[in-house]
């Protein structure tokens, strides 16, 4: 890895929530910095909920998001690898931002090594102990058939229900992902834990929790959680010897 290159880990965007005069506000400051990361990046890595919603029909997509999209398929232009991930509010995510941006999609967790450090990297989501109930839910949301079928709605219709639904839930959940009571109680700590029983990673870096989290875990082990960026504009680099949390003001 160049010592003069940093790989960029950034997640929960929720571009389109709360409104379309706030999001264009986030969305102008994320364009923001990933102009400026572009300049000494080596891969960027933006890891779920980038949108509040999002689903692919097989001949549109949401119009929204120009600048972040246009932002993004600049930086695959010049050769730096953007990867996503999809999170629980866009899981419908297909191959269209690929194709047409030229990003890499993950929709599981992943292994990456760099400089012999190991990160397990992934959204989130339906990961660890507890939150049965998404767990059910995000089994019928990934179901072909569940997909073919909501496919089948006009878009006017099927983008407007959806994103009201999840507007609702983003606000109903939203005062407890800013609340950090224990280790034990946070799922993916645990989920890390478990996971280093098996295997060794150095970094396991997730999003979805919405709560910048820089917690040592066994055999210095290190579980960082990217927060979002409605309150805190939170984001992670590797300069190829350490990790740090950072904040982009």
């Amino acid at each position: 890895m160049n010592l003069n290159k940093k790989i960029y880990f950034a997640s929960d965007f929720h571009l389109g929530m709360p409104s379309y005069e706030e999001s264009l506000i986030r969305e102008k400051l994320i364009v923001k910095w990933l102009d400026e990361i572009k300049q000494d990046a080596l891969e960027i890595y933006l890891m779920g909920d980038l949108f509040d919603f999002w689903f692919e029909y097989k001949h549109t997509a949401p119009k929204y998001f120009v600048r972040f999209l246009g932002k993004i398929a600049e930086i695959c232009d010049l050769g730096i690898p953007v990867i996503l991930f999809t999170g629980n509010h866009d899981m419908w995510m297909f191959d269209y931002l690929s194709k047409e941006i030229g990003v890499k999609i993950y929709k599981e967790p992943i292994c990456r090594e760099y400089n012999g450090k190991k990160f397990f990297l992934g959204h989130g989501d339906g990961l660890g102990p507890g939150d049965n109930g998404y767990k059910f839910i995000k089994k019928i949301f990934s179901n072909s058939l569940c997909q073919w079928l909501f496919a089948r709605l006009h878009p006017n219709f099927a983008l407007s229900m959806a994103n009201y639904w999840s507007s609702k839930s983003r606000l109903k959940n939203g005062p407890l992902d800013e609340k950090f009571t224990s280790e034990e109680n946070e799922w993916l700590v645990v989920y890390s834990k478990e996971k280093l029983k098996k295997e060794f990673f150095d970094y396991f870096i997730f999003g979805h929790r919405h709560l910048p989290l820089d917690i040592m875990l066994p055999n210095n082990s290190r579980y960082v959680n990217l927060g979002e960026w409605i309150n805190y504009s939170s984001y992670a680099v590797f300069d190829g010897a350490n990790l740090e949390l950072k904040y982009y003001k």
